[in-house]
């Protein structure tokens, strides 16, 4: 079974793609100069604070200096870091000594913004216009809802082919380039990179959206590196404020009202003005993944006899059980379902792994098993994995099956053609027989009848 394998990248990783024109002009905002600063690991902080004021090169070996002997990993990690991200530029002397110096354009608007702070391009709209803001606790509940409904819709359009909620164009062309397959006339069809997505953490879902969102951005006549300043800045906002729309270019707007879809920001609108209200998904954006992890309550219960309890009233969590197991029957709050041979194999075909399907129990543990040690039975994880192991044993290849050569000639010169073509299976050259892959067939059939000739 091929492994596939979705990467969540952060804003981090994008920005290191940019080509170096886009990141000057990036690096041109002071605000996404502090983004960057404070996105780095914190050796890569240090580096950078130290030479923020050292106008000429510093060698290589200096900056070994700074660190002690079994530091030198994460030395290289830091660097390596800020080499992709075009804040170190890395030249060799005329003694071809090694060299580093800080991008320019990143140095002075970082200074800048140390020492006279800045302004952001919009300011919170005062309470006597925003009457009844959500509370924070209101926040994070729509914007999990918003999250729910959104993956909803992808599981729905995969299963029944029918939409649950309008969603924009830019986030439907994300579902099926990566998630969604589609022939004509045919319902979508999630691809193994949708089911996997599906039993992603939340925050590795978002980074995989976002990183998305922002790739085809060209298509849609957007900037990347406009869209990714305009989404750094978002995160200097403060959670629960209003902010007006009237401060937003026409493709901001656009992009906000994506960003509502997901559950970035809520919108309001009032008597004569309209507003967006960022939640903690959006001012998190420049923080990486890792660091945005936050670990939520589990509701998962499994029983070494392979059955699963799930104390949950979302009808997501229930149709992400239905990937890789049989939901007997559910309650208020409750889910009760059974894992079973048939249903991992479905899950295999899919494209699920083993492994993914035992880190999402794991990671979704109740609260009462979640301490224990392993949180999971050991002999479900072991039979998961066995059941994997079971069907990856045999591959089944479409295949013809060649006998009764007329000389030993032709068949050597058959199975040389079959190697050549990559199609050769299986020769058996005392009996003269031969198995070739089903795809040369059409070129077979031609070499036989030239060599009957």
């Amino acid at each position: 079974m091929p492994q596939v394998k979705i990467i969540a990248k952060n804003f981090m990783d994008m920005v290191a793609s940019l080509p170096a024109m886009k990141l000057d002009k990036l690096y041109d905002n002071a605000f996404i100069c502090e983004a960057i600063l404070r996105s780095l690991p914190p050796l890569a902080k240090k580096y950078v604070l130290q030479m923020l004021y050292i106008d000429v090169p510093v060698s290589a070996k200096s900056m070994q200096e700074w660190v002690l002997a079994d530091g030198y990993s994460k030395h290289n990690v830091a660097i390596d870091r800020l080499i992709q991200l075009r804040l170190f530029t890395e030249a060799v002397d005329r003694k071809k000594e090694t060299t580093y110096r800080l991008n320019p354009t990143f140095q002075i608007n970082l200074q800048k913004h140390i020492i006279h702070g800045g302004v952001l391009p919009r300011e919170p709209m005062p309470s006597n216009i925003t009457v009844r803001l959500p509370s924070l606790e209101d926040l994070d509940a729509y914007a999990a809802e918003q999250w729910e409904c959104f993956l909803l819709h992808l599981i729905s359009s995969s299963t029944q082919g029918e939409k649950t909620t309008n969603f924009s164009s830019s986030l439907m062309k994300i579902f099926q380039r990566g998630l969604l397959s589609q022939r004509d006339k045919e319902p979508p069809k999630l691809t193994e990179s949708g089911f996997q997505f599906l039993l992603m953490d939340t925050n590795a879902q978002l980074w995989y959206i976002i990183r998305e969102y922002i790739t085809n951005s060209e298509e849609r006549g957007l900037d990347s590196a406009d869209l990714i300043s305009f989404m750094l800045e978002l995160s200097f906002h403060v959670t629960g404020e209003a902010y007006n729309m009237n401060t937003l270019t026409d493709s901001q707007r656009n992009v906000i009202k994506d960003l509502a879809d997901l559950g970035l920001v809520k919108l309001q609108q009032g008597r004569k003005e309209s507003w967006f209200i960022p939640t903690k998904l959006a001012t998190n954006l420049s923080i990486s993944l890792s660091d945005t992890s936050s670990r939520k309550l589990g509701f998962v219960v499994v029983e070494t006899n392979f059955r699963v309890y799930a104390y949950s009233t979302s009808k997501l969590h229930c149709e992400i059980l239905r990937l890789f197991s049989r939901v007997e029957y559910q309650l208020p709050n409750l889910i009760v379902a059974a894992i079973t041979k048939e249903n991992l194999y479905n899950a295999f075909e899919n494209g699920i792994m083993a492994e993914q399907i035992i880190s999402f129990l794991q990671q979704n543990a109740h609260p009462r098993v979640a301490e224990r040690v392993p949180s999971v039975p050991e002999n479900v994880t072991d039979q998961i994995r066995l059941w994997e192991s079971d069907m990856n044993r045999v591959e089944i290849t479409p295949a013809h099956f060649y006998d009764e050569f007329p000389t030993r000639e032709v068949f050597d010169a058959a199975c040389d053609f079959a190697r050549e073509y990559g199609g050769l299976l299986w020769e058996d050259s005392k009996t003269m027989r031969l198995v070739v892959k089903a795809e040369i067939l059409m070129h077979m059939r031609d070499f036989l009848r030239r060599e009957k000739q």
